[in-house]
């Protein structure tokens, strides 16, 4: 049976315009079982679409390690490390992630108490809430009504020591269902969206990129991004902008002497543009909560424009009609190229409602390429 291509579902929200290339569902393939002929063609197609939706699939941790090691074979270990996100307590991803044991690579996340999984005998699960995270909140009774937030706008990345993974593997085993969910943006635009409950959100960085005018876009294609060291470490004290697009200058940061040691060569400095493997396109990703400081290289010669920039150029490319939040169902499998799209969790969920996920992204083998010469040429 040969492969078939669909576009994802989207929401009466999106601009279908804006998703023309971005998103595929899969049919007549098993992911954990690909020739080497099938896996060429879905990294193909990864590459180009950022995203692909595989339903109804039965996936081992043994089977989602060796497809996410497929598109990075000299990786190895998890994105954070093996075992590290669970030994560092301090980091704001400590209670959020659960080490599979005989599959250090593989995440169990989600909500709620599981029972005799894959080798845990109880794992209890805190799906990360914007209620910890962020400077306000959406109050108790508005949340009740069913109001929430975006998280945290993210890349799966350490952004210390190892490289950003290529792709990450979600799969879903265990997906509670219950009323959907209305987003906030609560940042004085009135924007809003509704979503499923739990739903994961991504957003396309080549959008983020294409949609910026051509001052930012100048300011962009000559940017890099200095990251913390320890970044999640580092954030943990700190709250969180309404939208989930960076950290309040309230100062909270945890100051470099108080972290767990580091070394100035282990720290990542990474351009704000990643270029597309595939289709040599430009994607704007940036992690805005781990962002240290921001590097700026003087326009070329001969270069005349001018004009404003701010790390808020991520802002417009979350507007509700380009975001794609997955309705999630049990044994879906995603693979999104994590270093094309940017992803947040969503939402909350109750005590009682247990929800369990497998995730899988290895730290690369190399950093991402940014901007050539001739992009810099094309855009500044």
């Amino acid at each position: 049976m040969a492969i078939e291509i669909t576009p994802l579902p989207l929401p009466p929200s999106a601009d279908a315009s804006k998703f023309t290339d971005f998103g595929r569902e899969v049919k007549g393939v098993n992911p954990g079982s690909l020739t080497p002929e099938q896996f060429k063609e879905i990294e193909q197609l990864l590459y180009k679409h950022g995203a692909l939706l595989f339903r109804n699939v039965d996936l081992s941790p043994e089977q989602q390690y060796a497809l996410t090691k497929a598109f990075d074979p000299a990786s190895e270990s998890y994105g954070h490390g093996n075992n590290k996100t669970e030994s560092t307590k301090k980091s704001i991803l400590h209670p959020d992630l659960k080490t599979i044991p005989r599959v250090p690579q593989v995440q169990l996340i989600g909500n709620g108490t599981v029972y005799n999984h894959e080798g845990l005998a109880e794992a209890v699960l805190k799906h990360p809430s914007h209620t910890t995270f962020h400077k306000t909140r959406v109050s108790e009774e508005d949340e009740a009504r069913g109001f929430t937030r975006f998280y945290r706008w993210h890349i799966d990345a350490a952004l210390y020591d190892l490289s950003p993974p290529k792709v990450t593997t979600l799969y879903g085993i265990d997906v509670p269902q219950g009323p959907r969910q209305r987003v906030r943006y609560d940042d004085g635009t009135g924007d809003e969206l509704e979503v499923p409950l739990g739903t994961t959100a991504f957003v396309d960085g080549r959008t983020m990129f294409n949609i910026l005018p051509p001052e930012l876009k100048s300011v962009a294609v000559r940017s890099k991004v200095k990251y913390a060291p320890h970044p999640y470490v580092w954030m943990a004290p700190a709250h969180a902008l309404s939208t989930g697009l960076g950290i309040e200058s309230e100062g909270l940061e945890m100051s470099l002497d108080e972290l767990p040691p580091w070394e100035e060569s282990k720290i990542k400095v990474l351009p704000l543009l990643w270029k597309n493997p595939v289709t040599k396109q430009l994607h704007f990703q940036v992690h805005p909560c781990g962002v240290y400081e921001l590097l700026i290289d003087p326009l070329p010669e001969g270069a005349k424009r001018e004009g404003p920039y701010t790390l808020m150029m991520q802002r417009p490319a979350i507007a509700p009609k380009l975001v794609y939040p997955h309705d999630w169902r049990e044994k879906d499998l995603v693979l999104f190229h994590n270093r094309g799209v940017l992803h947040t969790v969503v939402g909350a969920f109750t005590k009682e409602q247990v929800r369990a996920f497998h995730q899988c992204n290895l730290a690369a083998s190399d950093d991402p390429v940014g901007p050539d010469a001739e992009d810099v040429k094309k855009w500044a």
